[in-house]
């Protein structure tokens, strides 16, 4: 799964989504629960996904709030309030909006009226069913909803990155621990990623830092690493990780940043060769 899902980011999906496949096999017979309560006792179904699941799929009592709805919800009653704090103001608005009957069909129909209608910018109010009752048409502010807090600036964290080649061109790789970050995913040894890393070589080793830096961000925070680069003879021990045969490694299956780290190593401005990829490989 986690190969599948290599560089599309949002790694936390593909492990719940195999997590959830499980529990529904395991613990609901492979029937997937129609309830909103049991939705939520899946792994990665928060209160979005699961209100959607049991209203559009099951015809649940069930409100479903994404950005468009949120977005509806805080023009027609003019909330004033920014997000996320309104967050839940606007639920219950939604929810007393909510018909028993068809919730479904009613929780699409706002999600496409925020999608085609009223949209960020240039919304059509006049085509809008609830122009009439529009608090936010009304006062004049529809441009101006929803509030939303100001984003604060991303920090920039910084990180030193490992990259070792063995005599016969096989590479070191570790994989990262399942909870976190990348969690689960192949990756260069390295340090942790903060303010002023500190040195985490896995092996004792003449290390080249190469000048260039790869940067990347993520949703939270800049980052920024240091490459070091080493070669070992093939009975030098390491600490952690496993050598993969250059021959079995294929890049298309590390996540974006470790990719930008390989392609910088790989480049021909730093004279590594490239490898043959075939088939795949394991990493304790």
């Amino acid at each position: 799964v986690m190969a599948a899902w290599a560089g599309l980011g949002y790694y936390a999906r593909a492990r719940n989504l195999l997590k959830c496949a499980r529990a529904v096999t395991d613990g609901h017979n492979g029937v997937f629960p129609q309830e909103l309560s049991s939705l939520l006792k899946l792994p990665g179904i928060g209160p979005y996904t699961a209100a959607a699941i049991s209203a559009i799929a099951f015809q649940q009592d069930a409100t479903v709030v994404d950005g468009n709805v949120e977005r509806v919800m805080a023009r027609l009653h003019a909330v004033q309030t920014p997000l996320p704090d309104a967050k839940i103001e606007l639920t219950q608005k939604a929810a007393r909006l909510t018909p028993t009957a068809r919730p479904g069909d009613y929780a699409q129909a706002v999600m496409d009226l925020g999608a085609t209608v009223c949209t960020p910018k240039k919304p059509s109010c006049d085509i809008c069913p609830w122009c009439a009752n529009c608090g936010a048409l009304a006062q004049g502010i529809t441009a101006e909803l929803p509030k939303k807090r100001p984003k604060p600036q991303k920090p920039t964290r910084y990180g030193i990155v490992y990259y070792v080649e063995r005599a016969d061109g096989a590479v070191l790789l570790e994989r990262r621990p399942d909870r976190g970050l990348l969690g689960g995913m192949l990756g260069w040894p390295g340090s942790a990623w903060d303010d002023a890393p500190k040195d985490a070589a896995p092996v004792q080793a003449t290390w080249t830092t190469l000048p260039q830096k790869v940067r990347h961000t993520f949703t939270h925070f800049h980052l920024e690493l240091t490459i070091k680069t080493a070669q070992l003879s093939l009975s030098e021990p390491v600490q952690h990780g496993a050598f993969i045969d250059r021959h079995q490694f294929r890049p298309a299956e590390l996540p974006t940043v470790m990719r930008k780290v390989f392609d910088l190593v790989n480049s021909a401005e730093f004279g590594y060769h490239q490898p043959i990829l075939k088939t795949g490989h394991d990493v304790p």
